[in-house]
């Protein structure tokens, strides 16, 4: 089958910075992908990296795939692109698959249900004690996302884990991110903190994701959940038993998460990398696939980080007409 594909960018602000000891996020970009075949059905993707140099390598490969190929043709780049291409290229050849064979029907996910990604900014005290309230009130995730080892900041964090511990209610659950920037003398001394704490759900990342030895290690004291490594070491999503953070637009072919997530064998949570409606689309029915799942989780799509508008409809039309 010959393919067409089209290309548009687009960036946007989040609406507040993200920093992390990896560095600063405020502004995505990325591309939005449409590929039409010979009967002028369109299928849709987004290519959504963190970093600028992945995009650029997803370009280079573009322009070696070229704007006219076939559906064989990508299938077998897929496995040898960067893992955000293939995302955005596999979501469209299931699009155009879908219209004949009817394999998947999008689900919807409410993204109150989400883990709450505190800001990274502010002392977190005060959004926890303000988001306590509001998840009362709605009903919503009693789940909260704390991103630490935050250089920008002034913040004594190991007294205000004490604080937030103090004031944190029995029902709720909290998850601490140091996006791999702990030592492993800093990540036993958090441990140790914490490893009769029955709120802690997880440790995300607290090493370097090349750390392997020293994750290991720390996975028999407490729990510990992978982002990073695996991202860097795609053999671990097989090897590692703990929690797993997945975020399929960095992952490659979402096809292939759907099969793992069906199959229910990992402890798979999904996550967001702030995409856009396109995107989404595969976020939210990977995620409400994911709670439904012997593991089931709060998934971690940071609701409120992204602005509002066409740009994140659910229609891929409609989004692509908004760039």
């Amino acid at each position: 089958m010959k393919l067409i594909i089209n290309t548009k960018p687009y960036s946007f602000q989040l609406t507040k910075k993200l920093t992390t000891s990896q560095g600063v996020i405020s502004k995505k970009i990325g591309l939005l992908l449409q590929v039409i075949d010979s009967d002028g059905n369109s299928g849709w993707g987004e290519v959504s990296p963190v970093n600028g140099s992945e995009l650029t390598k997803c370009i280079e490969s573009l322009d070696l795939i070229g704007r006219t190929t076939t559906k064989d043709a990508i299938e077998n780049y897929l496995f040898d692109l960067p893992g955000s291409l293939a995302f955005g290229l596999g979501s469209s050849l299931a699009d155009l698959d879908n219209l004949y064979e009817n394999k998947i029907n999008f689900e919807r996910f409410d993204i109150l249900n989400s883990s709450y990604l505190l800001p990274t900014d502010i002392d977190p005290l005060e959004s926890i004690i303000k988001y306590i309230n509001i998840s009362n009130k709605e009903k919503s995730s009693c789940t909260i996302k704390w991103k630490v080892s935050n250089q920008e900041n002034n913040f004594n964090e190991e007294k205000i884990l004490q604080k937030i511990l103090n004031i944190l209610p029995v029902n709720f659950k909290l998850r601490i991110d140091p996006n791999g920037g702990w030592s492993r003398q800093k990540a036993e001394e958090w441990s140790n903190e914490l490893k009769n704490e029955p709120r802690l759900e997880w440790i995300e990342q607290p090493l370097e994701s090349k750390d392997i030895e020293g994750l290991f290690s720390l996975a028999t004291q407490i729990p510990i959940a992978l982002d990073e490594s695996l991202v860097t070491f795609p053999y671990l999503r097989k090897a590692w038993k703990g929690w797993q953070i997945r975020r399929p637009a960095l992952d490659g072919d979402p096809r292939l998460l759907l099969k793992e997530i069906d199959k229910g064998c990992n402890k798979t949570i999904i996550s967001t990398a702030f995409e856009t409606g396109i995107g989404s689309r595969w976020i939210n029915h990977l995620a409400a696939k994911q709670v439904k799942g012997k593991y089931s989780c709060a998934p971690g799509l940071a609701p409120g980080w992204c602005p509002k508008g066409s740009l994140f409809s659910n229609d891929p039309k409609s989004v692509w007409e908004a760039v």
